[in-house]
């Protein structure tokens, strides 16, 4: 898959996470651990490990326990640190639980840990939705990355793309911040400026791998912008909302 596609693919489950954040919190709840999945069956993949089985069944467990946790458990993201703690736990067990001589050990548990952590992050999209306006910081946060994310997929230099993108993103802020009462002009643009970045960055990051000319992963590496700016937008939002 290449990368305009996968821009496409981030750009569509960015719209669908802004529609879920605009419908329900059901909606947003469903969307989160769709991402999780999607995230989970291609990481092992992506990074390469050994035990590509345990390794997906790891991610999801840590993503789909962080998402319902932080939307069940009510103490917020304190959760995450259980959640977490866990799922180092499982990883270890994941090891144990390999017959294949246990080869690169070292990088199985980090990148399994690592993917873990990935996952995670889309818990901060559920937990965004509790802060005060949140309901509108989610939109505008998936309505940035969405647009960033359309921008990034047009073939050209990538120093201009990268500017592209976060100017495309800061003006999708921007025009959420205007149009949405609950949240400032300013806060729309600094949502919208934060995820053109981290789009642009993943988007460098991402673009050399070999690993991605294949479907699966590279529809996990097109989910993990999403995942990813669930962290940036709760930042965000706390810092400049409450």
């Amino acid at each position: 898959m290449t990368l305009a596609s996968r821009s496409v693919v981030t750009a569509v489950l960015a719209a669908a996470a802004a529609m879920a954040g605009y419908l329900h919190p059901v909606a947003l709840l469903a969307t989160a651990a769709v991402l999780v999945l999607i995230v989970a069956v291609g990481w092992p993949d992506v990074a390469g490990l050994p035990f590509r089985a345990g390794s997906t069944v790891v991610v999801a467990l840590v993503g789909l326990g962080a998402v319902f946790a932080v939307r069940y458990a009510g103490t917020g993201l304190s959760a995450l640190a259980v959640v977490f703690a866990c799922g180092l736990l499982i990883a270890f067990v994941n090891e144990l639980l390999r017959r294949d001589g246990r080869p690169r050990m070292v990088e199985s548990v980090s990148g399994t840990v690592a993917g873990g952590l990935l996952a995670l992050c889309t818990a901060c999209w559920v937990a965004t939705e509790s802060l005060g306006g949140g309901e509108a910081v989610v939109v505008a946060g998936a309505l940035a990355l969405a647009v960033g994310a359309a921008v990034s997929a047009f073939d050209l230099p990538r120093w201009l793309s990268a500017v592209l993108t976060m100017l495309a993103a800061a003006a999708a802020g921007a025009l959420a911040g205007w149009m949405l009462a609950a949240i400032t002009l300013r806060v729309g643009v600094i949502l919208g400026i934060a995820v053109g970045v981290l789009v642009a960055a993943l988007d460098a990051l991402f673009d050399s791998l070999i690993e991605l000319k294949r479907v699966v992963p590279s529809l996990s590496a097109a989910a993990l912008p999403v995942t990813v700016c669930g962290a940036v937008v709760y930042i965000v939002g706390r810092v400049l909302i409450g």
